[in-house]
């Protein structure tokens, strides 16, 4: 064809996008890539989740990806090393999460391409790669997890063998479209490690912790902070017993002290996978947690009853623990309406501390589900006329904010916003509140000083409000001479050709 003749060709008729507004769908849904995972051979992890895991009254809360979760448990430990294999953007922002909350370890990552997803050379790849990386001198155990793209093209992590070089190889599928929250995620991990070394424990000797005390010891699952364990172990020295190992933990060798416990206290109470473990160990379990004095109170009487101690001492150390908890409640009481909502899965046991210091809490809002080691807060709270919503939307936080106008919110950064928009106080529950303790005498009060000045700051969030009034918000915000039209069509518009291109983006093999 010559020049001319191009010129002179009919002209293509425009790519245009028909677009459904019904169509929820696309072929980077989450039904998709769970119907492509099952047709993979993963319907058996799929069911596992979900039954761990279940979603409800709405579908999945709005968190970080879900993955986050296990890949910070695995950096926290020693000489473990983690492998990601997913899309690299994916990749690239968990690690800049990961790192930007503290890792400071090196992340490995195998990545991929249509070909090597295809063909199964990506199996091969991440072969490979842990076959180099599994060093005994250097590493106790390798975490390789499936991001969604992987699980969802069925890649088989279970092939990689128990052990290489005589390092543990532990693989796993974290796809976001089989685990709700990254909460959750934590338990995939340690779960999958605490079966591990079970089946080691069963297989023979093991190598002793580092720490172990010689009495009969309680298990604290669900991580808090690092205070809290020193004070559980305060409480139980007088029952003759000792605080042991936190799960997850940050060390192999505490696996197997924490399997070898008297009992596990499900401090927080969506480790499910984890319970299977200990429960297939034969050991007990005892939701809630030793928080203000009821809690406290409660906790301490369901472990006597649990190990069968003399009531005579329990009842000595519960009068004990419960005067100095309503002491340290009476030095730092809590005056004001508050709203409480998060995703790290001890926003119950805050609700009730908060309450006991004397404030009025209206809504606890969780993302984790609600369990049966998580139904004796539950009750506390609702006795109380607390609203208490498992499965916690982003939409239903801020509603609770919009109805109850609280003088703080505590909850998750957009909740936080949302509130100091409306001149509401507002504090971030996972670097403000967790970052407190919580248990026994320790934790009563220790929530006052940042509440209290958190809600002394009210006149300045009027102040700043009345400051920037008239400057408009949304489409209008700003100093204008003429006032911008709002064009919500065309906001849809351009927001469906987004979604589309998003999922057009994220198919499985692109």
């Amino acid at each position: 064809m010559s020049m001319s003749d191009a010129f002179d060709a009919p002209r293509r008729t425009a790519d245009r996008i028909e677009l459904d507004p019904v169509d929820v769908g696309g072929c980077a849904s989450k039904d998709t890539m769970n119907d492509a995972a099952r047709a993979a051979g993963k319907s058996d992890i799929l069911d596992q989740y979900a039954a761990d895991y279940p979603v409800g009254p709405h579908d999945q809360p709005q968190s970080m990806c879900p993955a986050f979760g296990s890949l910070r448990v695995g950096l926290r430990m020693r000489r473990t090393a983690t492998v990601l294999s997913g899309s690299a953007c994916c990749v690239y922002g968990l690690t800049f999460t990961s790192h930007f909350y503290g890792a400071r370890r090196t992340v490995g990552y195998v990545p991929f391409s249509s070909e090597t997803l295809v063909t199964g050379k990506l199996f091969e790849d991440i072969k490979e790669a842990v076959e180099g990386l599994a060093d005994p001198e250097n590493y106790d155990a390798i975490v390789v997890t499936n991001l969604c793209v992987p699980t969802a093209s069925g890649v088989p992590l279970r092939l990689l063998g128990k052990a290489i070089n005589g390092v543990r190889i532990i693989g796993i599928d974290v796809p976001g479209f089989g685990i709700p929250t990254h909460a959750e995620a934590k338990d995939v991990l340690a779960g999958a490690m605490l079966q591990y070394a079970r089946e080691e424990v069963m297989s023979g000797p093991v190598a002793a912790p580092r720490e172990r005390s010689d009495l009969p010891s309680v298990a604290l699952l669900g991580e808090m902070f690092p205070a809290d364990p020193v004070v559980i172990g305060q409480m139980l020295a007088p029952l003759g017993l000792a605080a042991g190992p936190v799960v997850p933990t940050r060390e192999w060798r505490e696996l197997y002290a924490a399997l070898d416990c008297a009992v596990v206290a499900a401090i927080h109470p969506f480790y499910t996978a984890s319970i299977r473990e200990f429960e297939a160990a034969g050991r007990p379990v005892i939701g809630s947690a030793p928080v203000g004095v009821e809690g406290t109170a409660a906790w301490l009487q369901a472990l006597g009853d649990v190990m069968g101690l003399p009531q005579a001492k329990v009842d000595g150390v519960k009068d004990a623990m419960i005067a100095a908890c309503k002491g340290a409640l009476a030095n730092m009481p809590i005056k004001g309406r508050i709203t409480v909502s998060g995703y790290e899965g001890s926003e119950l046991l805050v609700a009730r501390l908060l309450i006991e210091s004397g404030a009025d809490v209206r809504y606890v809002g969780s993302a984790c589900p609600r369990t049966k080691w998580s139904d004796a807060d539950r009750e506390w709270l609702e006795a109380r006329g607390v609203q208490v919503q498992f499965r916690a939307s982003l939409e239903q936080d801020i509603a609770a904010v919009e109805e109850y106008r609280p003088d703080l919110a505590i909850g998750t950064t957009p909740v936080v916003q949302h509130a100091k928009a409306k001149a509401i106080p507002a504090l971030y529950f996972t670097n403000l509140i967790s970052a407190r303790p919580l248990m026994g005498p320790a934790g009563a009060g220790s929530l006052a000083t940042v509440i209290n000045a958190a809600m002394g700051n009210k006149a300045r969030f009027d102040a700043m409000r009345d400051f920037f009034e008239g400057v408009g918000t949304e489409h209008a915000a700003g100093v204008w001479e003429d006032l911008p039209v709002d064009r919500p069509k065309f906001r849809k518009k351009y927001a469906a050709l987004n979604e589309a291109a998003r999922k057009a983006s994220e198919a499985i093999g692109t």
